[in-house]
């Protein structure tokens, strides 16, 4: 028997939900188990891709910077789903050692300016509360201008969202994102929900 895709059993056809499902088809060539789980609203996870999509379209921070937050931010929260998609995609834009690195919370093989963004997703998952002026001085000191700072804070943010509602369903990554990931990636990753 197939391993369930969260704890919710999948939602109800509608046009919105074939749509999310052949998006998935078309671009991983299987339909995630996030997805299953995010379309109980088909809409809410539209709204939540349109407005991530705005936010990485807009933003100077590169392609890079943005995986060095997102794989800082999923290994903090403990979340091996995204931890699994972004490490890989890091790795694809780094290597694997370096995104394995970034994944046990250690930076080396990141620019100052990366390490600096690393850093503050860690601190935001941990307590975000706990965040002075001084810490944004240092990310200034790292290259940051204020709008960034605003987007890298805005990612992690997302990201934390994102992966709540995945780990609190039990959505468990899929076994070809697993299989794709690079093996020190993949090795990395030793906490959150199993494949």
């Amino acid at each position: 028997m197939d391993r369930p895709a969260s704890f919710l059993p999948d939602p109800p056809q509608s046009p919105a939900v074939t749509a999310a499902y052949e998006a998935d088809l078309s671009s991983d060539g299987y339909v995630n188990n996030l997805t299953r789980a995010w379309c109980w609203r088909p809409d809410v996870l539209a709204s939540f891709q349109a407005v991530r999509g705005e936010l990485t379209s807009g933003s100077t921070l590169s392609a890079r910077e943005v995986a060095v937050l997102v794989a800082a931010t999923a290994a903090a929260r403990g979340d091996s789903y995204c931890a699994l998609a972004w490490g890989a995609r890091l790795a694809e834009l780094s290597d694997e050692a370096t995104a394995a690195g970034v994944l046990r919370g250690a930076d080396g093989g990141l620019s100052a300016r990366e390490a600096a963004l690393a850093g503050w997703a860690r601190q935001v998952v941990h307590d975000p509360n706990a965040t002075t002026g001084a810490d944004v001085a240092g990310l200034h000191s790292a290259g940051l201008d204020d709008r960034e700072i605003f987007e890298a804070t805005a990612f992690v943010a997302f990201r934390l969202a994102f992966s709540t509602i995945n780990d609190a369903l039990g959505a468990p990554p899929d076994p070809q994102l697993a299989e794709k990931a690079p093996r020190l990636v993949r090795e990395a990753v030793t906490f959150g929900r199993q494949v």
